[in-house]
């Protein structure tokens, strides 16, 4: 049969059901998970069980169904795991039911516990009740399709099939849970701060925009909440984060969604060495916490979040990856564009003074190639517009960005607190902006004015939640660990 016809046919079984005055009832209880029975029983004996006469209630979703006479086996399966179920004909009143019930089923089920001849943990049902019909049927071994966008689209099916993605999503969960932990315990605040924004800003990226019908103003998803966090940190927060949702209008790649997620933290009083400091302690009690060791395996790499990690200069990474430039042509403009366009074959933009050329060399040449654990330090000042200039070279930043197998996965700084200079900067990359920068900020005179109130001397950082889940989960797409990832619809 087609699918149409298996819809047609369980569509019917649906109907005969609904004549009796059954569908879809919301009456029953469950008593256990299907992981407590194994956990509290797995020990015990089949005589013990008898004596004991455990009668239990479970709820979950049919997945395998075998008959032998009489008697039939089934496979329930619920959010801890699965059981079986023992299936009599004398002793089930509604057997002629359990007999119509289709792969992917919803139901209720009551009974004792208790092992079979071959030892495996059961329940000897008695009675049972279908709760939602699945009208579409199942793939059969749907954890080997290769069509890994139709696992994307029907995420629900991926989940009901594949206990390793289950498995990512219950990790995924843990190192949310750790990581608001970790800073709860360090006199972090975690808030909440708009995700629609007037003026979009706090990164380099080009935003969603979108409209509020009733103020008529055009307005944008937030690309980044650093601007409101740091107006915490003038208003006398000094330890906040927010563990948030962003939106970027770039493009899709296996480390890239147009919405994700990041920790952002930011903290009075603290430069970015702190955050370098904080930011090792974390990873390596993260690893830990999730894997029970401080190495790990991801994508064939062994790395070690065990500190300290590497640290070494933007400048310096540039020199030891690419040996045909010289110290010196770090900052001609000339060079740098020319080994660009001929060497990386990358276009500059009329807007791109030295430092960004530096900062594409680097993004080219050496990003992907940062495997084990690495702080890139001194940012050029050109690529940091919200980043504290170095006292002993004006050049670069106090900044830094953290790297896994080829990843970016932090980014921190000693934050500007100087009105003025931060004044100077949005005047800057306005003027990019004109010159085709979709990327660059707007100038937002809110801020400037929150800084001419004071923020204390800060650090500040974002962590990508959806890359670090990758790295601890073995999966190679943010796809993998992004429980609804975009997808262009199908008709389009």
């Amino acid at each position: 049969m087609n699918k149409d016809q298996y819809y047609q046919l369980r569509l019917s079984k649906l109907q005969s059901i609904q004549s009796n005055g059954q569908l879809y009832p919301n009456d029953f209880r469950r008593t256990v998970f299907s992981q407590e029975i194994h956990q509290k029983y797995s020990k015990t004996d089949s005589d013990a069980l008898r004596e004991i006469n455990h009668v239990v209630s479970v709820a979950g979703r049919l997945l395998s169904r075998r008959r032998m006479g009489k008697v039939a086996f089934a496979d329930l399966c619920d959010m801890t795991g699965k059981i079986q179920l023992f299936v009599k004909q004398s002793i089930v009143e509604n057997y002629e039911l359990f007999d119509e019930l289709d792969i992917g089923d919803v139901i209720g089920a009551s009974g004792k516990v208790f092992r079979t001849k071959t030892g495996e943990l059961s329940i000897e049902i008695d009675k049972f009740q279908l709760l939602s019909k699945a009208l579409h049927p199942f793939p059969e071994k749907f954890h080997g399709l290769s069509d890994q966008e139709l696992r994307y689209r029907q995420r629900y099916l991926d989940l009901i099939f594949n206990e390793d993605v289950r498995n990512t999503f219950h990790t995924r969960a843990k190192i949310v849970q750790f990581i608001r932990r970790f800073m709860d315990a360090r006199q972090f605040l975690e808030v909440e701060t708009p995700m629609m924004h007037s003026i979009p800003g706090g990164a380099l990226a080009r935003p969603f925009k979108t409209h509020h019908n009733a103020l008529s103003l055009d307005m944008y998803l937030r690309v980044a909440p650093e601007l409101f966090l740091k107006r915490l940190v003038v208003g006398g927060y000094e330890r906040v984060y927010e563990i948030n949702r962003n939106f970027r209008n770039e493009g899709v790649s296996a480390q890239h969604n147009p919405e994700f997620t990041m920790l952002e933290f930011y903290q009075a009083y603290a430069d970015y060495m702190d955050f370098i400091e904080l930011t090792e302690e974390m990873m390596e009690n993260l690893v830990m916490e999730v894997a029970g060791s401080s190495t790990f395996e991801y994508q064939g790499l062994k790395c070690s979040l065990k500190p300290p990690y590497k640290k070494i200069s933007l400048m310096d990474a540039v020199l030891e990856h690419n040996p045909v430039l010289k110290e010196s042509d770090l900052k001609d403009y000339d060079r740098l564009k020319k080994y660009l366009k001929n060497d990386l074959n990358v276009e500059a933009l009329p807007s791109w003074g030295v430092g960004k050329l530096l900062f594409e060399v680097f993004e080219k040449t050496v990003e992907h190639k940062l495997l084990q654990p690495t702080f890139i330090t001194q940012y050029p000042v050109e690529v940091s517009p919200l980043s504290r200039v170095n006292d002993n070279n004006s050049f670069v930043t106090d900044r830094f960005e953290f790297f896994v197998a080829g990843m970016e996965i932090a980014n921190g700084f000693s934050e500007l607190n100087d009105p003025e200079d931060q004044a100077a900067r949005f005047r800057k990359q306005m003027e990019n902006r004109e010159s085709g920068d979709v990327e660059a900020m707007h100038f937002d005179s809110d801020y400037i004015r929150a800084l001419e109130y004071g923020l204390p001397p800060s650090a500040g950082e974002g962590i990508g939640i959806d890359r670090l889940v990758m790295l601890l989960t073995n999966n190679p797409s943010i796809r993998d660990v992004i429980l609804f990832p975009y997808l262009k619809p199908i008709n389009q």
